[in-house]
């Protein structure tokens, strides 16, 4: 059955400054103070990347608001969280990343159900000429969908 999916945190700068090859779904370790945050939409990961370190995979600087009522429980909002992803799939991802040019970039963060997961993805670095292009690609479409506008009015 198709569980919801409510978005929490969406990476937009990552899909601006990388092309984004293979996306894996992972679970997060998080304390409890931390899940109510992110439940109230208090998570960022705008500066965040992946980095796999003795065969575990780990968030860095992750931003989680520390929650109003959690007092003692909470925790640095900024720590580094394990990410959970199968053996087999973590090898398999430090392999590519050997590979130059691949990084592990953080794109969503989203509540599956009662779950907390991140949507990562296998990532190439863009260079300069590949964002002018994308950014021309999206001007013209919006000239386009502009025109197409007030023709139809």
């Amino acid at each position: 059955m198709g569980e919801t999916k409510r978005l929490i945190a969406n990476n937009k700068k990552a899909y601006h400054e990388y092309f984004i090859d293979e996306k894996y779904e992972a679970g997060i370790a998080l304390a409890g103070t931390e899940v109510k945050s992110i439940r109230m939409g208090k998570c960022s990961i705008k500066e965040s990347f992946v980095k796999i370190e003795k065969g575990e995979i780990y968030v860095y600087g992750m931003n989680i608001n520390p929650y109003e009522k959690g007092n003692i429980f909470n925790k640095d909002p900024l720590r580094v969280r394990k990410l959970l992803l199968h053996k087999s799939e973590i090898e398999k991802l430090d392999e590519k990343i050997a590979q130059k040019g691949y990084t592990l970039v953080p794109l969503q963060v989203y509540l599956k159900g009662s779950l907390v997961k991140a949507e990562i993805g296998l990532a190439r670095g863009k260079k300069l000429y590949d964002k002018r292009q994308e950014l021309a690609k999206k001007d013209q479409k919006r000239e386009i969908d502009r025109a197409f506008k007030v023709k139809n009015l």
